[in-house]
Protein backbone atom coordinates (compact mmCIF):
# COMPACT_ATOMS: atom_id res chain seq x y z
CA UNK A 1 0.00 0.00 0.00
CA UNK A 2 1.43 3.36 -1.01
CA UNK A 3 0.82 6.25 1.36
CA UNK A 4 1.09 9.84 0.28
CA UNK A 5 2.23 12.48 2.75
CA UNK A 6 1.03 16.05 2.75
CA UNK A 7 3.69 17.62 4.96
CA UNK A 8 2.06 21.03 5.23
CA UNK A 9 -1.54 19.84 5.45
CA UNK A 10 -2.07 22.24 8.36
CA UNK A 11 -0.14 24.72 10.44
CA UNK A 12 -0.64 24.90 14.19
CA UNK A 13 -1.31 28.03 16.18
CA UNK A 14 2.46 28.31 16.84
CA UNK A 15 3.31 27.66 13.18
CA UNK A 16 4.32 24.02 13.54
CA UNK A 17 3.44 22.05 10.43
CA UNK A 18 1.00 19.15 10.73
CA UNK A 19 1.23 16.29 8.24
CA UNK A 20 -1.47 13.95 7.03
CA UNK A 21 -0.92 10.59 5.38
CA UNK A 22 -3.39 9.05 2.97
CA UNK A 23 -3.53 6.37 0.33
CA UNK A 24 -3.93 7.11 -3.36
CA UNK A 25 -7.40 5.58 -3.48
CA UNK A 26 -8.81 8.30 -1.25
CA UNK A 27 -8.45 11.16 -3.73
CA UNK A 28 -7.74 9.42 -7.05
CA UNK A 29 -10.11 6.46 -6.93
CA UNK A 30 -13.03 7.33 -4.68
CA UNK A 31 -15.48 4.57 -3.90
CA UNK A 32 -14.08 2.68 -0.92
CA UNK A 33 -15.33 3.72 2.50
CA UNK A 34 -12.96 6.20 4.09
CA UNK A 35 -11.59 6.01 7.64
CA UNK A 36 -9.83 8.95 9.32
CA UNK A 37 -7.59 8.30 12.32
CA UNK A 38 -5.93 10.93 14.51
CA UNK A 39 -3.50 10.97 17.42
CA UNK A 40 -2.10 13.77 19.54
CA UNK A 41 -5.29 15.78 19.95
CA UNK A 42 -4.21 16.47 23.51
CA UNK A 43 -0.52 17.15 23.82
CA UNK A 44 -0.13 15.50 27.22
CA UNK A 45 -1.40 12.14 25.94
CA UNK A 46 1.65 10.56 24.25
CA UNK A 47 -0.12 7.19 24.09
CA UNK A 48 -2.33 8.59 21.32
CA UNK A 49 0.64 9.75 19.28
CA UNK A 50 2.38 6.41 19.80
CA UNK A 51 -0.68 4.47 18.63
CA UNK A 52 -1.02 6.66 15.55
CA UNK A 53 2.67 6.25 14.71
CA UNK A 54 2.48 2.48 15.11
CA UNK A 55 -0.63 2.41 12.91
CA UNK A 56 1.26 4.40 10.28
CA UNK A 57 4.17 1.94 10.51
CA UNK A 58 1.80 -0.99 9.99
CA UNK A 59 0.15 0.72 7.02
CA UNK A 60 3.52 1.42 5.41
CA UNK A 61 4.55 -2.23 5.78
CA UNK A 62 1.23 -3.74 4.74
CA UNK A 63 0.80 -4.62 1.07
CA UNK A 64 -2.55 -6.40 1.24
CA UNK A 65 -5.68 -4.67 -0.04
CA UNK A 66 -7.59 -2.90 2.70
CA UNK A 67 -11.31 -2.57 3.09
CA UNK A 68 -10.92 1.19 3.48
CA UNK A 69 -9.30 4.22 2.02
CA UNK A 70 -7.24 5.64 4.86
CA UNK A 71 -6.09 9.00 6.13
CA UNK A 72 -4.05 9.44 9.29
CA UNK A 73 -2.75 12.34 11.38
CA UNK A 74 -0.14 11.19 13.87
CA UNK A 75 -0.13 14.40 15.95
CA UNK A 76 -2.83 17.02 15.53
CA UNK A 77 -1.48 19.18 18.35
CA UNK A 78 2.29 19.59 17.92
CA UNK A 79 2.28 22.74 20.07
CA UNK A 80 0.88 20.87 23.05
CA UNK A 81 2.90 17.73 22.39
CA UNK A 82 6.19 19.62 22.43
CA UNK A 83 5.21 21.32 25.69
CA UNK A 84 3.61 18.20 27.24
CA UNK A 85 0.40 20.15 27.76
CA UNK A 86 -3.19 19.33 26.86
CA UNK A 87 -3.97 22.55 25.02
CA UNK A 88 -2.55 24.01 21.82
CA UNK A 89 -0.33 27.06 21.46
CA UNK A 90 -3.32 29.33 22.03
CA UNK A 91 -4.29 27.58 25.25
CA UNK A 92 -7.27 25.91 23.58
CA UNK A 93 -8.52 22.37 24.20
CA UNK A 94 -8.88 21.20 20.60
CA UNK A 95 -11.53 18.68 21.59
CA UNK A 96 -13.77 21.53 22.75
CA UNK A 97 -13.24 23.72 19.68
CA UNK A 98 -15.20 21.90 16.98
CA UNK A 99 -18.02 24.02 15.51
CA UNK A 100 -20.74 21.79 16.94
CA UNK A 101 -24.24 22.99 17.66
CA UNK A 102 -23.62 22.58 21.36
CA UNK A 103 -20.31 24.50 21.45
CA UNK A 104 -20.13 26.55 24.61
CA UNK A 105 -17.84 29.35 25.73
CA UNK A 106 -18.15 28.16 29.33
CA UNK A 107 -15.39 26.12 30.98
CA UNK A 108 -14.48 25.30 34.57
CA UNK A 109 -10.74 24.69 34.18
CA UNK A 110 -8.14 26.30 31.88
CA UNK A 111 -7.33 22.89 30.38
CA UNK A 112 -10.86 22.81 28.92
CA UNK A 113 -10.80 26.32 27.41
CA UNK A 114 -12.87 25.96 24.20
CA UNK A 115 -11.36 28.94 22.41
CA UNK A 116 -12.78 32.37 21.60
CA UNK A 117 -15.28 30.96 19.10
CA UNK A 118 -16.26 27.58 17.59
CA UNK A 119 -13.71 26.37 15.08
CA UNK A 120 -11.33 29.22 15.88
CA UNK A 121 -8.17 27.08 15.86
CA UNK A 122 -6.28 26.24 12.65
CA UNK A 123 -5.86 22.61 13.68
CA UNK A 124 -9.63 22.15 13.93
CA UNK A 125 -10.27 24.14 10.77
CA UNK A 126 -8.02 21.67 8.92
CA UNK A 127 -9.89 18.65 10.30
CA UNK A 128 -13.29 20.13 9.45
CA UNK A 129 -12.20 20.97 5.89
CA UNK A 130 -10.71 17.48 5.39
CA UNK A 131 -13.84 15.75 6.66
CA UNK A 132 -16.04 17.82 4.39
CA UNK A 133 -13.77 17.03 1.44
CA UNK A 134 -13.29 13.31 1.99
CA UNK A 135 -16.51 12.34 3.81
CA UNK A 136 -15.20 9.57 6.09
CA UNK A 137 -17.55 6.80 7.11
CA UNK A 138 -15.73 6.47 10.43
CA UNK A 139 -13.38 8.61 12.51
CA UNK A 140 -11.18 7.21 15.30
CA UNK A 141 -9.14 9.45 17.56
CA UNK A 142 -6.56 8.12 20.00
CA UNK A 143 -6.38 9.39 23.59
CA UNK A 144 -5.31 8.30 27.07
CA UNK A 145 -7.10 8.66 30.38
CA UNK A 146 -9.12 5.84 31.94
CA UNK A 147 -9.01 2.63 29.88
CA UNK A 148 -12.11 2.40 27.68
CA UNK A 149 -13.46 2.69 24.16
CA UNK A 150 -16.04 5.43 23.67
CA UNK A 151 -18.52 5.16 20.80
CA UNK A 152 -20.71 7.93 19.43
CA UNK A 153 -23.05 6.60 16.75
CA UNK A 154 -24.56 3.09 16.52
CA UNK A 155 -23.18 2.43 12.99
CA UNK A 156 -19.72 2.37 14.55
CA UNK A 157 -20.52 -0.44 16.97
CA UNK A 158 -18.82 -3.34 15.07
CA UNK A 159 -15.60 -1.33 14.87
CA UNK A 160 -15.73 -0.24 18.51
CA UNK A 161 -16.32 -3.84 19.60
CA UNK A 162 -13.24 -4.95 17.64
CA UNK A 163 -11.17 -2.46 19.64
CA UNK A 164 -12.76 -3.58 22.90
CA UNK A 165 -12.03 -7.22 22.13
CA UNK A 166 -8.36 -6.58 21.37
CA UNK A 167 -7.74 -4.18 24.25
CA UNK A 168 -9.92 -5.80 26.90
CA UNK A 169 -11.33 -2.35 27.67
CA UNK A 170 -15.06 -1.66 28.21
CA UNK A 171 -17.32 -0.01 25.64
CA UNK A 172 -18.95 3.24 26.74
CA UNK A 173 -21.20 5.79 25.06
CA UNK A 174 -19.52 8.75 26.77
CA UNK A 175 -16.49 9.60 28.86
CA UNK A 176 -18.82 10.32 31.75
CA UNK A 177 -19.11 14.11 31.49
CA UNK A 178 -20.30 16.64 28.88
CA UNK A 179 -17.90 17.53 26.05
CA UNK A 180 -19.48 20.47 24.20
CA UNK A 181 -17.51 21.30 21.08
CA UNK A 182 -16.01 17.81 21.02
CA UNK A 183 -15.41 15.70 17.94
CA UNK A 184 -18.14 13.26 18.95
CA UNK A 185 -20.63 16.10 19.10
CA UNK A 186 -19.69 17.66 15.79
CA UNK A 187 -19.01 14.39 13.99
CA UNK A 188 -21.91 12.21 15.07
CA UNK A 189 -24.65 14.41 16.48
CA UNK A 190 -24.26 17.14 13.85
CA UNK A 191 -23.00 15.21 10.82
CA UNK A 192 -23.95 11.53 11.33
CA UNK A 193 -20.35 10.30 11.16
CA UNK A 194 -19.65 7.67 13.83
CA UNK A 195 -16.81 8.61 16.16
CA UNK A 196 -14.70 6.23 18.22
CA UNK A 197 -12.37 7.45 20.94
CA UNK A 198 -9.79 5.01 22.28
CA UNK A 199 -8.68 5.79 25.82
CA UNK A 200 -5.46 4.08 26.83
CA UNK A 201 -4.38 3.77 30.44
CA UNK A 202 -2.50 6.99 31.13
CA UNK A 203 -0.56 5.31 33.94
CA UNK A 204 2.26 3.63 32.06
CA UNK A 205 0.33 2.34 29.08
CA UNK A 206 2.50 3.74 26.28
CA UNK A 207 4.51 0.69 25.24
CA UNK A 208 1.49 -1.64 25.48
CA UNK A 209 -0.78 0.60 23.43
CA UNK A 210 -0.19 -1.02 20.03
CA UNK A 211 -0.32 -4.48 21.58
CA UNK A 212 -3.78 -3.68 22.93
CA UNK A 213 -5.32 -1.70 20.10
CA UNK A 214 -3.30 -2.79 17.07
CA UNK A 215 -5.11 -6.11 16.48
CA UNK A 216 -8.46 -4.34 16.61
CA UNK A 217 -7.34 -1.66 14.18
CA UNK A 218 -5.96 -4.28 11.80
CA UNK A 219 -9.25 -6.19 11.97
CA UNK A 220 -11.16 -3.01 11.14
CA UNK A 221 -8.88 -2.16 8.23
CA UNK A 222 -8.73 -5.63 6.71
CA UNK A 223 -11.90 -7.51 7.67
CA UNK A 224 -14.65 -4.99 8.35
CA UNK A 225 -16.23 -2.45 6.03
Amino acid sequence: MKLLKISDWAVSRKNNTIAIFHDEDLLLKPGKPHILMMGGVHGDEPEGVHLAEQTLKWLEQNRSPLKWSVSLVTCLNPDGFKASQRVNGNGVDLNRNYPSKNWSAEFDQPRYYPGPSPGSEPEIQAVVAWVKKTKPRLIIHFHSWKPCVVLSGPPGEPYAKALCESSGYPLQNSVGYPTPGGLSQWGWFDNNTPIICTEENDQGGLEKTWERFGPGLIKILTALD
